[in-house]
This record gives C-alpha cells, sequence and structure tokens, in this order.
C-alpha cells in the first residue's frame, strides 16, 4: 500500500453487515495459556492481527531447540513485549528480547523489577528500564509474593499473572494504590478460569497456586475495540446502520464501553442472539465528562467523533496514552488542530474546544507509527469532503481488513 491514500463517501451513509477479527486483546492472552498448557488448551478464532502473528512467531522461536543465543524481535507489538518478558523466563534458554526504535522507548522497568524480585535473570544491553532485555530463561524462584503499582500498563499484571500458575511456588501479586483498566485484568483471570486454572482475589491481593490447565477450547470473541470505528462511523454518517457480527452483551473485554458511550453521541446498540445492531439516532446527550480509566483504546475514537460533533466535552483517564505506540495525546492535539479544534490540559482532564472548527481544503492526517490513529480518523471522511490518511499499512497492527472493510460500506479509496 501507498504512504497515503485519499478517502471520500460519496452517499455519507452506511449500512450492512461487518465480520470483525477475533480480539487481539483476548487472542495474546489465550497464546500463553495455551504455550504453558502443554498441548490441553485449543484456540479457536484467534486474531488475524498482526501483534498476535507475531508473538505467535516468537513463542514458537523461543521453544526452538538452540544451544546458541536467541534473538526474539517482536517488532512493535507492545503485549507482545510485555507478555513474552514474563514468559520467557518460563523457558530453558539464553533470549534477546528485543522490537522497534519506537518499542525501545517504552518503559517495561516495574515488569522486569518484579520479575527480578522473584528471582528472574534480565538485564538490559542498552538502556536502564527500557527493551532490548536480555533473558536467562529458567527462573529459579526466590519468592512469591511481589508489589506492584496499581495504576501502571495493566499489561504488566497480566503479564505476572498469565505464568503465575507455572511458578514453582504460584504468585500473589499485592497492587498498590488504584487499579487502572481493571477489565483487562479481569479478562486474564477469565481466561485463566476457563482453561481451569483458578485465582483468590481479596482486598488488593491476587493470589495463583501453581497448578496445571485443564483440557479446554478458548474461543475468541470479535475485537471490540475494531467495533469502535463502527460505532464513529455511525455517528459521523447522515445515515447509518451496521450490524457486527459477534459480539456478546456479557464480553471479556473492557472496550464494550463504547456501547455506553457512543449512547451519548447518537449510536443505539441492540444485542441479538448472532451480534449488534447499530443505529444512528437523533438523540446527543449533555454529558460533558467522559472517563477512559478502564478503557483507554476508545479514546482517541470518542475524541475524534466529539470533534467532528462540534461537541465541547471533556475526558479523564488519559494518563497512559503518552505511552502506547506514540504519545497519544501529542498526537490528538496535532491531528485535531488541523480543522481547527484543540484539545485543552488542565491537569488530569483535557477539554475539547470546538469553537474555531472549520473545513479545510485538504486535510491529511498523520498516523505517528499508530493503528488507532488511522482507524480513528478514517471516520472523517464521513464528515469532510475527502482526507487523506498518511502511512494507512499501520491498520495491520490489529485490523488487517479495515480498508477492505470501509469499500464495502461505501468508502472510495484512492492511493
Amino acid at each position: 500500500m501507498s504512504t497515503s491514500i485519499k478517502l471520500t463517501h460519496s452517499t455519507k451513509q452506511v449500512s450492512g453487515t461487518v465480520q470483525l477479527t477475533g480480539s487481539k486483546s483476548e487472542s495474546n492472552r489465550a497464546l500463553i495459556i495455551q504455550a504453558l498448557s502443554e498441548g490441553r488448551v485449543r484456540i479457536e478464532n484467534l486474531s488475524e492481527a498482526d501483534d498476535t502473528v507475531l508473538l505467535t512467531n516468537a513463542l514458537a522461536k523461543a521453544n526452538e531447540r538452540s544451544s546458541g543465543q536467541q534473538i526474539i524481535n517482536i517488532g512493535p507489538a507492545g503485549t507482545a513485549m510485555r507478555f513474552m518478558t514474563s514468559y520467557l523466563n518460563l523457558v530453558q534458554g539464553d533470549f534477546i528480547l528485543t522490537g522497534t526504535e519506537r518499542m525501545q522507548q517504552r518503559p517495561i522497568g516495574i515488569l522486569v523489577d518484579a520479575l527480578k524480585e522473584i528471582g528472574a535473570d534480565i538485564h538490559y544491553p542498552k538502556k536502564t528500564g527500557f527493551p532490548p532485555l536480555h533473558i536467562e530463561g529458567k527462573l529459579f524462584q526466590s519468592k512469591d509474593t511481589v508489589k506492584i503499582q496499581g495504576n501502571i500498563s495493566s499489561q504488566y499484571i497480566s503479564s505476572l499473572l498469565l505464568v503465575a500458575s507455572a511458578l514453582k511456588k504460584g504468585l500473589t501479586l499485592e497492587i498498590e494504590g488504584e487499579l487502572t483498566s481493571r477489565p483487562y485484568v479481569t479478562m486474564t483471570l477469565n481466561m485463566l478460569e476457563e482453561a481451569g486454572i483458578t485465582h483468590e482475589w481479596t482486598d488488593n491481593k491476587i493470589h495463583i497456586a501453581p497448578q496445571q490447565a485443564k483440557e479446554a477450547t478458548l474461543y475468541i470473541e470479535p475485537d471490540w475495540s475494531a467495533a469502535s470505528y463502527w460505532y464513529a462511523m455511525v455517528a459521523l454518517s447522515e445515515q447509518g446502520e451496521i450490524f457486527l457480527r459477534g459480539l456478546k452483551q456479557n464480553s471479556l473485554q473492557g472496550d464494550m464501553a463504547i456501547a455506553e458511550i457512543m449512547a451519548h453521541f447518537g449510536v443505539s446498540t441492540e444485542f441479538t442472539e448472532t451480534g449488534i445492531q447499530l443505529r444512528k439516532t437523533t438523540f446527543i446527550s449533555d454529558k460533558k465528562l467522559f472517563d477512559f480509566k478502564e478503557c483507554p483504546d476508545l479514546a482517541q475514537t470518542v475524541v475524534v467523533v466529539a470533534a467532528a460533533l462540534k461537541k465541547d466535552v471533556s475526558f479523564t483517564g488519559l494518563e497512559t496514552l503518552k505511552i502506547k505506540e506514540t504519545d497519544r495525546i501529542a498526537a490528538l492535539q496535532n491531528e485535531i488542530a488541523k480543522f481547527g479544534v484543540e484539545l485543552v490540559v488542565d491537569g488530569e482532564t483535557y477539554h475539547l474546544r470546538t469553537a474555531n472548527f472549520k473545513e479545510p481544503e485538504q486535510l491529511s492526517i498523520a498516523t505517528y507509527e499508530d493503528h488507532r490513529m488511522a482507524m480513528a480518523f478514517a471516520p472523517l471522511a464521513l464528515v469532510f469532503p475527502a482526507i487523506h490518511i498518511e502511512e494507512p499499512q499501520v491498520v495491520e497492527k490489529s485490523y488487517p481488513m479495515y480498508w477492505d472493510h470501509l469499500k464495502q460500506q461505501g468508502f472510495s479509496i484512492i492511493q
């Protein structure tokens, strides 16, 4: 695909059915559970996302029998980096775990410190606290309890929980302070339960005893994060009805919060036995504050929708956005400014200011090597005559069929 695509939509209306890929979050957890299950756990509807493919390949390489040092490069896959950081300590071998230049700027020291505290042999070949990591496998466990901050990436906590049952002494995590992104931790524990691995969660302590997985099949639900972009398209369309197959009301995914959030922006959700029906409505609420503490991956989508609908609303819970694929706060500020909208920082609250909204003749959106930037801004083709998306291939990280699905809904894409 070229370095830029032009998006237009002649009717500004969307309708039809979309089959989303399996959840990347569920898929990556399932792969670690399967890898530690000694063949007892099977997976159905695994995600086709690049991140999941990278983790699949990394696990295969880690389990190759090799007498020398293994270099495992997980590219831009943040979840894979966090999960492999714990997993490799349970595998016999000498590993260098690395990734892209941006990945080497994303902190991992809190997770490494926790692992070293229980006996892991991990060193930093370059910058302390950041990848790459030198990991000597086959951890000799020295203790069974570790403290970890609750307001950091939930992937650190999930990474430890996923390997806890395979540790000789099991593991007790003491979570210090408020736990952000709680739904992702709950997802991890529920998926472990599906594989027969039990836990105890009392107050701020999560305990997993040493135990083996049981025979199980983990079915991966379609991705609610991917669904969020279809909510945006319905919200920004002149008329919209989209059916998304397979999504469930009792989902493990915290990003299903998009259904409640987008009700405030004129999109209704009807749950059926086979999926969800989205419909554009005339209702726009007067809600002024939205908290993304438990669903930070939805923030870009909602900020762009609110900006395009000229809604002056405020957001909290965006603290982790600065250490994602890019500094997502700065990226959002840069790109919405191109059509006259500001995202103003006030402590831990961010205010959207749309008084100077404009319709530029040319609107080109930079994506900052971030899949969610491309997918969050693409629905603006339903608002503006045309938009250009730079480096459109970034969507392959989590939603490889995104541009194909847009074409099926009447978007014209010119390379």
